[in-house]
């Protein structure tokens, strides 16, 4: 039988998506991300980013980056990378999912909240055939 695997954020994302270029950015434990546009998914790993002091992006936007620094200063820091992300790869919105998105009571404009249960729209979504050539609409990069 045929199987489909995704990562949550993918998951998240492709369920989130409502056209565009759409980046996905789940703040949990750590920090899922993934690009979706056209009829395309890009899985991507942007936690492992640099960031300051020879860290990497996910130490400052993860759950570990919320207890070492505070609330007020995480907020602080993914409200910036959410700017820097979104020019970087010339996204039209993002969506911030993940269990830690409802730590913020207003967005930046051009941000979203998303939902878990996104996710499960994205599962069926991945199936979804092109009836024009009977493959999977949803191509995964």
């Amino acid at each position: 039988k045929p199987v489909r695997i995704i990562n949550d954020a993918s998951m998240q994302a492709l369920g989130s998506y409502h056209g565009g270029r759409m980046l996905f950015l789940g703040l949990g434990t750590g920090l899922g991300s993934a690009l979706v546009w056209s009829n395309y998914v890009l899985p991507l790993e942007l936690g492992d980013l640099p960031y300051r002091n020879g860290s990497i992006i996910e130490d400052y936007l993860g759950k570990s980056g919320m207890a070492r620094h505070g609330e007020k200063a995480w907020r602080r820091d993914v409200e910036h990378a959410l700017g820097q992300l979104k020019k970087a790869l010339i996204a039209d919105y993002v969506v911030l999912g993940g269990g830690n998105a409802k730590k913020f009571d207003e967005l930046p404009q051009g941000i979203e909240r998303g939902h878990n249960r996104n996710a499960f729209l994205g599962g069926a979504r991945l199936w979804k055939i092109d009836l024009r050539t009977r493959r999977p609409k949803w191509q995964i990069l």
